[in-house]
């Protein structure tokens, strides 16, 4: 079996936060792959399905984010799951909004819930770090991943989380390349469609067409 987590904070006041894109992707997850509706359980949310013939544990922890590795260590432990089975899905300050990277092992590089986790379970799981852009100031982090997300920032995210589900499959198979390829693709902006020539149309106004006897003076 393998664990994915979200990682967020409960309730309606953080739904919006940028702190809580973990949870939006593990929703959107839930929702692409048909997965049973979610439960309390393991101080969390948590529902089940299969991915390509894979077992599938989503988990939403609602310990806070503070304390996320108390919820992801009952959960493993219960389902004798190994740490190097575990995806950790969460906001990312150091990367640019909307870009993706995918690790496995490494620090906490200062997220709460990272180091949590990593005292429960040790270093040794997958991190899917989804970018929400930095304020530009130290001072400024706290207030800025507990911010909802902007109007502005909606396509994007809705984009980015939809583009992490369907690409979630390949990660499952290890292939880490094709995972963030397909990721790349999902969330690029379109081609600007070029204009097509209107045979039909009549010419501009003061142009001599075809089998005019001449232009208006």
């Amino acid at each position: 079996m393998l664990l994915v987590v979200g990682l967020g904070n409960p309730g309606p006041d953080y739904a919006r936060n940028r702190h809580n894109i973990g949870f939006m992707a593990v929703d959107e997850i839930v929702h692409r792959h048909r997965f049973a509706p979610f439960k309390s359980r393991f101080d969390g949310l948590v529902a089940e399905g299969k991915i390509d013939d894979q077992r599938v544990l989503a988990l939403k922890p609602l310990t806070y984010m503070n304390d996320s590795g108390r919820s992801v260590g009952k959960a493993m432990r219960y389902h004798k799951i190994e740490p190097e089975h575990v995806v950790v899905i969460h906001d990312e300050i150091d990367l640019a909004a909307g870009r993706v990277k995918v690790k496995f092992g490494g620090g906490a590089a200062g997220h709460n819930g990272l180091r949590s986790i990593d005292d429960h379970i040790g270093q040794g799981y997958w991190r899917v770090r989804l970018g929400v852009g930095h304020p530009g100031d130290r001072e400024l982090v706290h207030g800025h991943v507990l911010q909802d997300f902007s109007k502005a920032d909606q396509e994007w995210v809705g984009k980015l989380v939809d583009a992490v589900a369907q690409s979630l499959p390949l990660l499952i198979a290890r292939d880490e390349a094709g995972f963030m390829n397909k990721i790349t693709v999902l969330t690029r902006p379109p081609r600007p469609k070029r204009p097509k020539p209107d045979d039909g149309a009549p010419p501009p106004q003061g142009s001599s067409a075809e089998g005019s006897s001449g232009s208006a003076n």
